[in-house]
């Protein structure tokens, strides 16, 4: 089989799994989970970096690095945002 179908297949297997999940998770607990998806998307931001100053150099890698390090940033700092604001709500005023 091809690389790039197997990784096709994953793609969209993890989307497909992704919906389902996340579609079975009460409002509730949306919040906590995302404390614990900040981690996640801080080592996305560790490997993101290292492919945006890979030194190789290939064009096509530091532009996909570069984006996700922009889009791993704005979920992890999103996300401290969210729970922030939720961690006030139960101080005593």
């Amino acid at each position: 089989m091809e690389p790039t179908v197997l990784l096709l297949f994953v793609l969209v297997l993890s989307i497909f799994l992704g919906i389902e999940l996340i579609s079975k998770v009460p409002s509730t607990l949306h919040t906590p989970l995302m404390s614990g998806a900040n981690a996640i998307s801080g080592i996305t931001i560790v490997g993101a970096i290292l492919s945006a100053g890979s030194s190789e150099s290939f064009t096509y890698s530091v532009i996909l690095g570069t984006t996700a390090v922009f889009f791993a940033t704005i979920n992890v700092v999103g996300g401290y945002l969210v729970t922030n604001r939720m961690l006030t709500m139960f101080k005593k005023k």
